[in-house]
């Protein structure tokens, strides 16, 4: 049953899959994963490997190469069981097939296994996985219209994310943010993103950590006239982040977002109501304004994100 599900998974992601591989950082990442498997399988060069096999065939892998490639497959399925989006189950594959293939190329020969670590360096120096370019309502903030914009109007309750580009955490993340910003983004309910890699000021105004120890990125804050209510993951005594999964049922039922999308859809037709009620009367301030919002939020757009 589970090789179905896995099977039927992979198919309904297969275009996503085969977009991917045409980015040179997939591209790259693949070669550089199936590196050793290339190296020990290529007639003309395995037959002049060591290797130490009792038959002294060179061309397949040796008891202990073996014991290194399931044990690597025992890692990837316990870091996978946390994994939330493909990015996340992909990436976790590429790296620990990556420290693997470092471990096996020195065990082979000390020259490979330093040819092959300067490949990795020069790859993490040089690739970067692609941020994610779809679809979204979700405004980006710098440092000087955050605090501006969480305080403009009190009715508005804003979900911001406070993110890193160099984190993998919050790169797989978004995705996620962005298919809940689709789902739920009205004109009493917003979603917003803020670079605190970029500006670290803000990330010290609102007490959250980019250390890659503090484990704090991404961390989801929910605001209501400029004010926070919770924020997920919550941090600790020692300023650690306590351990939460970034799903998307779990920041529904977190941050109750179909309570919150309800209420922010009264709010607007009340708002409505009440304009017509006046029948010419000068509306209340910062009506039209929410009432424009709604408008503007009938297609999805691709966000003009601020780098």
């Amino acid at each position: 049953m589970g090789l179905i599900t896995g099977l039927c998974t992979f198919l309904y992601h297969l275009p996503q899959i085969y977009k991917w591989l045409l980015k040179p950082y997939y591209i790259a990442s693949v070669l550089m994963t199936v590196a050793f498997l290339v190296v020990r399988k290529a007639p003309g060069l395995c037959e002049h490997l060591a290797t130490q096999r009792e038959d002294g065939n060179s061309c397949d892998f040796d008891w202990r190469e073996l014991e290194i490639l399931m044990f690597l497959s025992a890692i990837v399925m316990m870091k996978n069981r946390r994994a939330i989006t493909l990015e996340q189950h992909v990436g976790n594959l590429f790296l620990f097939s990556k420290v693997a293939n470092v471990i096996l190329f020195f065990r082979l020969d000390i020259r490979l296994g330093i040819l092959y670590l300067v490949m990795c360096v020069a790859f993490v120096m040089t690739c970067k996985p692609p941020l994610y370019m779809g679809p979204e309502y979700i405004k980006y903030f710098s440092d000087k219209t955050i605090d501006e914009e969480l305080q403009k109007d009190s009715r508005v309750t804003w979900i911001v994310e406070f993110y890193a580009n160099w984190s993998s955490d919050c790169q797989s993340f978004a995705p996620v943010l962005a298919e809940l910003s689709l789902k739920y983004n009205c004109a009493g309910l917003r979603f917003g993103k803020v670079d605190i890699g970029r500006y670290g000021e803000v990330a010290e105004r609102y007490r959250i950590s980019t250390s890659p120890l503090a484990k704090q990125l991404p961390s989801l804050v929910l605001f209501q006239g400029g004010k926070e209510l919770m924020r997920r993951p919550m941090v600790d005594n020692k300023a650690r982040a306590v351990s939460w999964t970034f799903s998307e049922e779990n920041i529904i039922r977190e941050f109750n977002l179909n309570e919150l999308f309800q209420k922010a859809k009264k709010l607007n037709k009340s708002r409505g109501l009440k304009e017509e009620e006046q029948n010419g009367t000068a509306p209340e301030e910062g009506s039209d304004e929410l009432q424009s919002e709604t408008d503007n939020l009938e297609e999805p757009t691709e966000s003009k994100k601020d780098q």
